[in-house]
Protein backbone atom coordinates (compact mmCIF):
# COMPACT_ATOMS: atom_id res chain seq x y z
CA UNK A 1 0.00 0.00 0.00
CA UNK A 2 3.04 2.38 0.79
CA UNK A 3 4.24 2.06 -2.65
CA UNK A 4 1.17 2.63 -4.32
CA UNK A 5 0.87 6.20 -2.47
CA UNK A 6 4.48 6.98 -3.11
CA UNK A 7 4.19 5.57 -6.73
CA UNK A 8 0.79 8.20 -6.76
CA UNK A 9 2.60 10.92 -5.14
CA UNK A 10 5.89 10.69 -7.55
CA UNK A 11 3.34 10.87 -10.68
CA UNK A 12 1.48 13.77 -9.13
CA UNK A 13 4.74 15.35 -8.79
CA UNK A 14 5.85 15.11 -11.84
CA UNK A 15 2.43 16.16 -13.87
CA UNK A 16 2.83 19.20 -11.69
CA UNK A 17 6.34 20.11 -12.64
CA UNK A 18 5.92 19.69 -16.05
CA UNK A 19 2.87 22.99 -16.37
CA UNK A 20 3.92 25.93 -18.66
CA UNK A 21 4.21 29.01 -17.82
CA UNK A 22 1.69 31.63 -18.65
CA UNK A 23 4.65 34.35 -19.41
CA UNK A 24 5.08 35.44 -22.81
CA UNK A 25 8.30 35.09 -24.81
CA UNK A 26 10.13 37.80 -25.15
CA UNK A 27 10.95 38.80 -28.93
CA UNK A 28 13.96 39.96 -30.01
CA UNK A 29 14.83 41.62 -32.95
CA UNK A 30 18.64 42.85 -33.33
CA UNK A 31 18.98 42.34 -36.89
CA UNK A 32 19.58 45.37 -39.03
CA UNK A 33 20.82 45.76 -42.68
CA UNK A 34 22.75 48.44 -43.65
CA UNK A 35 23.06 49.73 -47.46
CA UNK A 36 25.19 52.62 -48.26
CA UNK A 37 25.42 54.18 -51.94
CA UNK A 38 26.43 57.39 -53.66
CA UNK A 39 24.14 60.00 -54.74
CA UNK A 40 23.83 58.61 -58.28
CA UNK A 41 22.53 55.02 -56.41
CA UNK A 42 26.04 53.28 -56.60
CA UNK A 43 26.77 50.62 -54.24
CA UNK A 44 29.10 51.45 -52.45
CA UNK A 45 29.89 48.04 -50.43
CA UNK A 46 30.59 46.47 -53.90
CA UNK A 47 34.50 46.45 -54.04
CA UNK A 48 34.35 45.26 -57.80
CA UNK A 49 33.04 48.33 -58.93
CA UNK A 50 35.09 51.70 -58.95
CA UNK A 51 34.70 54.22 -56.71
CA UNK A 52 33.28 51.87 -54.08
CA UNK A 53 34.99 50.72 -50.74
CA UNK A 54 37.90 47.74 -50.86
CA UNK A 55 37.96 47.20 -47.13
CA UNK A 56 35.01 47.78 -44.38
CA UNK A 57 36.37 47.31 -40.73
CA UNK A 58 34.03 47.50 -37.51
CA UNK A 59 35.00 48.37 -34.34
CA UNK A 60 33.36 48.20 -30.40
CA UNK A 61 34.17 51.82 -29.42
CA UNK A 62 32.69 50.20 -25.57
CA UNK A 63 34.66 47.23 -26.04
CA UNK A 64 36.84 45.96 -23.54
CA UNK A 65 39.99 47.28 -25.12
CA UNK A 66 41.18 49.88 -27.95
CA UNK A 67 40.80 46.79 -30.69
CA UNK A 68 37.28 45.53 -30.27
CA UNK A 69 36.36 43.99 -34.21
CA UNK A 70 32.61 43.73 -34.29
CA UNK A 71 31.24 40.59 -36.81
CA UNK A 72 29.62 41.64 -39.82
CA UNK A 73 28.21 39.59 -42.78
CA UNK A 74 28.47 40.89 -46.41
CA UNK A 75 25.32 39.77 -48.01
CA UNK A 76 23.59 40.18 -51.43
CA UNK A 77 20.41 40.76 -52.35
CA UNK A 78 18.59 39.24 -55.70
CA UNK A 79 19.52 42.05 -57.67
CA UNK A 80 23.33 41.65 -56.69
CA UNK A 81 23.33 44.92 -54.02
CA UNK A 82 25.32 44.35 -51.24
CA UNK A 83 24.63 45.42 -47.35
CA UNK A 84 26.00 44.40 -43.87
CA UNK A 85 23.98 42.19 -42.07
CA UNK A 86 24.69 43.24 -38.48
CA UNK A 87 23.45 40.75 -35.99
CA UNK A 88 24.89 41.67 -32.90
CA UNK A 89 28.69 41.75 -30.90
CA UNK A 90 29.18 45.54 -29.67
CA UNK A 91 28.62 46.13 -26.47
CA UNK A 92 24.57 47.22 -25.11
CA UNK A 93 25.88 49.68 -22.04
CA UNK A 94 22.42 51.02 -20.55
CA UNK A 95 21.87 54.46 -21.96
CA UNK A 96 18.49 55.56 -20.73
CA UNK A 97 16.20 53.76 -18.03
CA UNK A 98 12.63 55.05 -17.59
CA UNK A 99 11.47 52.10 -15.46
CA UNK A 100 13.14 48.84 -14.29
CA UNK A 101 10.48 47.41 -17.15
CA UNK A 102 11.23 49.61 -19.78
CA UNK A 103 14.64 50.29 -20.89
CA UNK A 104 17.69 51.79 -23.83
CA UNK A 105 20.66 50.53 -24.47
CA UNK A 106 23.17 51.29 -26.90
CA UNK A 107 26.13 50.34 -28.99
CA UNK A 108 28.74 52.63 -30.63
CA UNK A 109 31.21 51.14 -33.12
CA UNK A 110 33.38 53.10 -35.63
CA UNK A 111 32.99 52.12 -39.05
CA UNK A 112 36.29 51.63 -41.21
CA UNK A 113 35.62 52.73 -45.05
CA UNK A 114 38.71 52.40 -47.36
CA UNK A 115 38.19 53.40 -50.70
CA UNK A 116 41.30 52.47 -53.16
CA UNK A 117 42.54 55.53 -55.11
CA UNK A 118 45.58 54.84 -57.21
CA UNK A 119 47.51 51.25 -56.56
CA UNK A 120 49.46 52.76 -53.64
CA UNK A 121 46.94 55.38 -52.06
CA UNK A 122 43.72 54.72 -49.88
CA UNK A 123 40.95 57.04 -48.58
CA UNK A 124 40.28 55.73 -45.12
CA UNK A 125 36.94 57.13 -44.13
CA UNK A 126 36.19 56.58 -39.75
CA UNK A 127 32.70 56.86 -39.44
CA UNK A 128 30.49 56.38 -36.02
CA UNK A 129 27.25 54.16 -35.98
CA UNK A 130 25.29 53.80 -33.45
CA UNK A 131 22.56 51.70 -32.69
CA UNK A 132 19.78 52.17 -30.23
CA UNK A 133 17.69 49.49 -28.33
CA UNK A 134 14.48 49.52 -26.90
CA UNK A 135 14.09 46.59 -23.74
CA UNK A 136 11.00 45.77 -22.26
CA UNK A 137 9.63 42.20 -20.64
CA UNK A 138 8.16 41.22 -24.09
CA UNK A 139 10.58 42.73 -26.72
CA UNK A 140 14.18 43.83 -27.22
CA UNK A 141 14.11 45.66 -30.73
CA UNK A 142 16.49 47.97 -32.30
CA UNK A 143 14.76 51.48 -32.22
CA UNK A 144 16.88 53.83 -33.74
CA UNK A 145 20.35 54.12 -35.91
CA UNK A 146 22.45 57.40 -36.03
CA UNK A 147 25.21 57.53 -38.72
CA UNK A 148 27.57 60.27 -37.74
CA UNK A 149 25.14 61.62 -35.11
CA UNK A 150 22.02 62.06 -37.79
CA UNK A 151 19.54 59.76 -37.30
CA UNK A 152 18.49 57.33 -40.30
CA UNK A 153 16.61 54.76 -39.19
CA UNK A 154 13.56 54.88 -36.48
CA UNK A 155 11.75 51.56 -35.84
CA UNK A 156 7.68 50.85 -37.29
CA UNK A 157 6.35 47.87 -36.18
CA UNK A 158 6.59 44.81 -38.52
CA UNK A 159 8.67 46.38 -40.77
CA UNK A 160 12.20 45.08 -41.22
CA UNK A 161 15.80 47.03 -40.18
CA UNK A 162 17.04 48.70 -43.16
CA UNK A 163 19.38 51.44 -42.78
CA UNK A 164 20.94 53.16 -45.85
CA UNK A 165 23.56 55.88 -46.30
CA UNK A 166 23.82 58.12 -49.05
CA UNK A 167 27.48 59.30 -49.11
Amino acid sequence: MRNVVFGVLIVLFALLSCKSDDEDVQRIDQIFNLYMKNSAGQDLLNAKKAGSYSSIAMNDINGVSDIAPVSFALKATADSTLYIEYIDGARRPKFDSISPADRTYESRITLTLTKKLTETTNEVTNDILRIQYHWTPSVFEVSKVFYNDELKFTKKPGLPNVVTIVK
